[in-house]
């Protein structure tokens, strides 16, 4: 993974002590709540319903252990003990106090770690593959793009104002595990005619009050052109993108007021004053950000193992777990470890320092120090030997992080809701625990099989409902809490946004819901290799809609 040079270092150390100065001067009064609000936000505080809350950057979801038990350290010390892992392969803490926070900065700068540009109209933290690197079919690791991606958008003088907040994605596999067709600006890795790798650059994509997919604006972009471009699509958001009103001013509405042709020919435009300029990467460059992310020191091994397969013939909770929660690794005798931070009855994508701590041992023992986070709110040991799996899930069982439902019903995605959200209009978490017990028994949730259940507590989508198999978005009706509920949206290679199937159902009635939808779906699927999204696809919504609404 990269690390930090002086340069890195000293931005990050220089940004902590200015905004030192402006928490002190907040403290005594000299700035008011509004004028200290968009100070905060640059630095990743948000003011929350109880407590400000801290939102640390995890570029591209890929951590060391070191930055792990760092998290811990700072749940224990200026926290309630946990954290809270995010859409965004970030990570927030809930309950920091704000004298504390350049504390907390602190820490997490002695581990090459910050908060800056995870709030605010600025450019987030572009996220991935939480399998990069380690995956089968991937064409090329997307991490080194990344990198080169947040150096050149770290505080770029021209783009820290933009009209909204602006996110990207980057996948170097056919399998789109990055949801890059929701981003800003989602980037695909891909072979021309010739067999040269390059991007396929989506623009427009987005959630919230307007859900859109991204629309192709360059098939095949050379890797030397990628900050260019990218600097030409913002440059053309900045100058187009409405700022008279902030639900209209994502790039997602400027593409399709304009029309994707039309944006693309500005781009194009701008494009070509800038392409031979310094924003064009040079092979060195491109070489020296890779070597950070070279494969680690595999051991040549044998494809099976007569060790694992006894254990899992002999063990039946293992047999469940490997089934589930592992994932082929392009190394040979090696596999990919998902880290479930969803136990049954629990607040998916919490974890306590305890639990940290724990991940960051079995990283160093198991996986070369490694740690990814994950767009489904989970953890990932990337690069396990076959042989050592019992033994990681044993120590991940000891400490209730073995719950084998890795793309069940259960690992269900929900944000943090009217608990703590200012913007929210209804409880997620509660929501998200009930539907978890009702589904908890194992037998069952391997009889229904892969379903993506996601919860959001606004439209503002943090969990990115619109793309759930099942997505659920809380509504406010004259005060009470109800959900609506869409079917059918996926955030893959195929995506697409879902539709809603009904009117809203009260707090009661949507759990019940939830079970109807899947016992209409184990009465019309035509086998058990028919997951739920296919059966969906097949028969459309309207068995859906009349087992939910027929009587009524």
């Amino acid at each position: 993974m990269y690390k930090y040079d002086d340069y890195d270092q000293q931005l990050v150390d220089e940004r902590i002590e200015q905004f030192r100065d402006q928490v002190n001067r907040r403290l005594s009064g000299e700035l008011s709540e509004e004028e200290f609000r968009p100070l905060r936000l640059m630095n990743g505080v948000y003011l929350q319903l109880h407590a400000y809350m801290l939102r640390v950057a995890i570029p591209y979801g890929t951590m060391n252990s070191a930055q792990m038990r760092q998290f811990a350290y700072i749940a224990r010390n200026y926290d309630k003990g946990y954290g809270h892992f995010t859409t965004r392969q970030n990570i927030q803490f809930n309950w920091p106090k704000l004298v504390d926070l350049p504390d907390i900065l602190t820490e997490l700068s002695k581990v090459q770690m910050h908060a800056i540009q995870t709030s605010g109209n600025c450019i987030r933290n572009t996220t991935t593959d939480q399998y990069a690197g380690a995956s089968f079919d991937e064409l090329e690791d997307p991490r080194p793009w990344c990198e080169i991606i947040r150096q050149w958008s770290t505080m770029h003088p021209e783009f820290t104002y933009l009209p909204r907040k602006f996110k990207m994605a980057v996948t170097g596999a056919p399998n789109d595990r990055a949801a890059v067709a929701i981003h800003d600006i989602g980037l695909r890795i891909r072979r021309d005619e010739q067999g040269e790798l390059g991007f396929e650059v989506m623009v427009g994509g987005g959630l919230g009050r307007t859900p859109m997919i991204g629309k192709t604006i360059c098939e095949f972009l050379p890797k030397e052109d990628l900050l260019s471009y990218l600097e030409a699509i913002l440059r053309v958001y900045n100058q187009f993108g409405r700022r008279d009103n902030k639900y209209k001013a994502r790039i997602k509405i400027l593409v399709h007021e304009i029309g994707a042709e039309k944006f693309a020919e500005l781009v194009e435009k701008e494009w070509e004053e800038i392409r031979d300029s310094a924003l064009h990467l040079p092979a060195e460059e491109i070489e020296e950000i890779s070597a950070h992310f070279t494969p680690p020191p595999f051991d040549v091994l044998p494809a099976l193992s007569s060790s694992f397969s006894e254990k899992v013939g002999q063990d039946e909770k293992f047999a469940y777990w490997v089934q589930n929660n592992v994932r082929e690794h392009k190394q040979q005798g090696y596999a990919i470890v998902n880290i479930s931070l969803k136990p049954i009855g629990g607040i998916p994508g919490d974890i306590s320092h305890t639990q940290m701590d724990v991940v960051a041992d079995l990283a160093d023992q198991f996986s070369f120090g490694e740690i990814r986070s994950t767009h489904e709110q989970n953890l990932v040991l990337a690069h396990v030997k076959r042989d050592d799996l019992y033994a990681v899930w044993q120590k991940l069982d000891e400490y209730g992080l073995a719950t084998p439902n890795s793309g069940l019903i259960t690992d269900l995605i929900a944000c943090p809701g009217l608990d703590y959200c200012a913007l929210a209009n209804s409880r997620s978490i509660p929501l998200a625990q009930r539907i978890s017990e009702r589904f908890g028994e194992l037998d069952r949730q391997h009889e229904i099989g892969k379903v993506q259940v996601k919860i959001s507590g606004c439209i503002n989508a943090c969990t990115h409902h619109h793309v759930g198999h099942i997505g659920i978005l809380g509504v406010d009706k004259k005060g009470q809490e109800f959900y609506q509920i869409t079917l059918g949206g996926r955030a893959d290679e195929n995506a697409k946004i879902g539709k809603i199937v009904g009117a809203g159902l009260s707090t009661d009635e949507v759990v019940d819901a939830v079970e109807t939808l899947i016992n209409t779906y184990l009465g019309l699927r035509e086998s058990k290799e028919e997951t739920f999204l296919d059966a969906f696809n097949r028969v459309g919504e309207t068995p859906f809609k009349e087992a939910l609404y027929g009587a009524r």
